[in-house]
């Protein structure tokens, strides 16, 4: 009998019939319960054995529906010193590239998006709530305010056809931005934007642009944590 920890034993059972390719990619594997029936031990020890595979890439889960083989083993990455496109990112990965916008409106700013934004507070605002897929799997959920003054048209966009980065890099040309990152676990609107179970990770990069010294969009980028990461390249000389 192995001396390996249970969970290892039930973790190593399920890569190996990823690896085999028994368990095909998006593939729902055996269910918790019974997969704690078959190994006599509880759903706890099952439990983490997934979980750990969820964070390496392996997995994923989706509430309601149950856990997945992942179709991206490969993780997608974005730049993090830079701006790009995110429907060019997915499409130079050879993905196919769709989104769903949520919402799209008009408000005044109170006080926490006036600073975001550098306005008084009560100035016109653009709201923006988009999803972003790769291959039918959510990969970004992108929350934009952005300054009605600078950006008089926003609103009436089609975001179906475009994304927001692409009209505001052709209306207002980038000058300046500024990137933060952070970890953090993804309340219920979030979980259900990118398809996670309650206490995943997500990554956070919230993102502010200038266009000609003005301070044009602020957005807020979630990521899922175990399924995508950001990078950067900086060249020394």
């Amino acid at each position: 009998m192995s001396s390996e920890p249970l969970y290892l034993q039930i973790k190593q059972f399920i890569d190996d019939n990823i690896t085999s390719g028994r368990w095909p990619h998006g593939h729902r594997i055996t269910t918790e319960v019974e997969l704690a029936n078959q190994f006599s031990v509880s759903r706890m020890t099952v439990n983490k054995a997934i979980r750990d595979l969820v964070n390496d890439g392996k997995l994923t889960r989706k509430p309601r529906a149950g856990t997945f083989v992942n179709l991206n083993q490969h993780k997608p990455e974005s730049p993090l010193l830079d701006i790009r496109n995110i429907s060019e990112e997915v499409l130079e990965r050879g993905k196919i590239y769709s989104n769903k916008v949520i919402a799209q409106s008009s408000l005044k700013a109170d006080d926490v998006i006036a600073t975001k934004l550098g306005i008084m507070q009560g100035s016109p605002v653009y709201f923006s709530k988009i999803v972003h897929f790769e291959d039918e799997t959510p990969i970004q959920l992108e929350v934009r305010w952005v300054n009605a003054h600078i950006v008089p048209d926003y609103i009436n966009q089609d975001f179906t056809q475009f994304t927001p980065h692409q009209y505001l890099s052709n209306n207002c040309p980038l000058s300046a931005i500024e990137h933060t990152v952070e970890a953090i676990i993804g309340d219920e609107e979030i979980n259900d934007a990118l398809e996670l179970s309650e206490g995943n990770a997500c990554l956070l990069l919230k993102r502010r642009t200038w266009s000609n010294n003005a301070l044009v969009s602020s957005a807020l980028l979630y990521h899922p944590g175990n399924n995508y990461k950001l990078s950067s390249k900086i060249m020394i000389d």
